[in-house]
């Protein structure tokens, strides 16, 4: 099955049902007990940085272990399946000393989703996408990493653009279907990530569509930057996202208020994966799946709800047990097209008609 025709069905269904993310790489890897050595591999054996903890390394030193997790999720439920790609520019890479195999990691990354997609879509004939996951950085071009030099930035938007270009164009080559900006805490990262696409889609000729994830950091309702969920959405509604979302940050319970403020304004999908709850002092999650169920069935039922998926601290139990909550209920419809002027500081603003 070609992008084109994966994508046409996709939205053939995301017009008929909610569509299922799948959740958590991180915490799925956790139950493998991986060492030092994994992620080092032969071929890293000798890096001067130790790798343990960078999981987009191992989609070149353990694939199989990458497989085994997308077919698990596969398996659960999920339409979309994303790549182990999180951590997967030169910015973040560069901190393992890898950013020489940037493009590399998400090439690979994109062949092992979508060979385990086509696996099962041989089985049922149903679409499955991959979403090229691309994550915000370590570094935020908003606010300097010290109080005491508040006009410090240890990044700037064109390199950012740059190493985010490089990423995407890796996607492309192995064939992701959508690319998921996500995890979004400052505004302008996004804009940085979103000019990198738009670059990368000119070198290619191929325009993927654009999945745009937001990160509210607490219970105020904002951005790290200190965007209010509309604000947010202002700010990156010039792109025609063809989803735009909530994720990580937040359990279930704090992310609903901000997800209906969402829904009420978006013109297009709304996605939501929240992390299994907000991390215990044991920097475990304590949201079941029973539990995180409850949520997603009342949050399909208020209509809030395109996309459902999870982050951090869920598991393929988890996603089947999401699957089961919005089976049968229908997907939220958008408002309708408001052609007013919208802009955006760190409150929204909506010029009069």
């Amino acid at each position: 099955m070609k992008r084109e025709e994966r994508l046409a069905g996709l939205n053939a269904e995301m017009a008929k049902r909610i569509l299922i993310l799948d959740g958590s790489m991180g915490a799925y890897l956790q139950g493998f007990g991986l060492k030092s050595e994994d992620f080092h591999g032969q071929r890293f054996a000798d890096n001067r940085i130790p790798l343990k903890g960078d999981s987009d390394v191992l989609t070149l030193t353990r694939p199989e272990l990458i497989t085994q997790v997308h077919e698990a999720y596969v398996g659960a439920g999920s339409d979309i399946v994303s790549t182990n790609t999180f951590t997967g520019t030169p910015i973040s890479q560069g901190e393992y000393g890898l950013e020489a195999f940037v493009r590399e990691m998400n090439f690979e990354s994109a062949l092992l989703a979508r060979a385990a997609c086509d696996r099962a879509e041989k089985v049922d004939g149903k679409p499955r996408a991959v979403a090229g996951s691309v994550g915000p950085t370590t570094k935020l071009l908003s606010m300097s990493p010290d109080v005491g030099d508040p006009g410090r930035r240890d990044a700037d938007f064109d390199g950012m653009a740059k190493g985010y270009e490089e990423q995407i164009l890796g996607l492309i080559e192995g064939s992701a279907d959508i690319l998921l900006i996500e995890t979004i805490t400052d505004t302008l990262n996004a804009k940085s990530a979103l000019w990198g696409a738009w670059e990368a889609f000119d070198k290619t000729g191929v325009e993927l569509p654009l999945w745009i994830s937001g990160t509210i950091t607490d219970r105020s309702g904002r951005t790290l930057s200190g965007q209010t969920v509309e604000a947010f959405y202002n700010s990156v509604r010039h792109a025609n996202p063809w989803a735009i979302g909530l994720n990580c940050a937040l359990g279930p319970a704090d992310m609903r208020a901000f997800l209906a403020d969402l829904a009420r304004v978006a013109e297009c999908p709304v996605s939501a994966h929240p992390n299994a709850g907000l991390p215990n002092a044991m920097g475990g999650y304590d949201e079941t799946p029973h539990s995180m169920e409850a949520h997603y069935a009342e949050w399909a039922r208020a209509g809030l709800l395109n996309i459902a998926g999870g982050c951090c601290g869920t598991t393929p139990e988890h996603i089947e047990h999401m699957r089961h909550a919005v089976e049968g209920v229908k997907p939220r419809v958008a408002p309708a097209h408001d052609p007013r002027l919208k802009l955006a500081g760190l409150e929204p603003f909506t010029a009069a008609a």
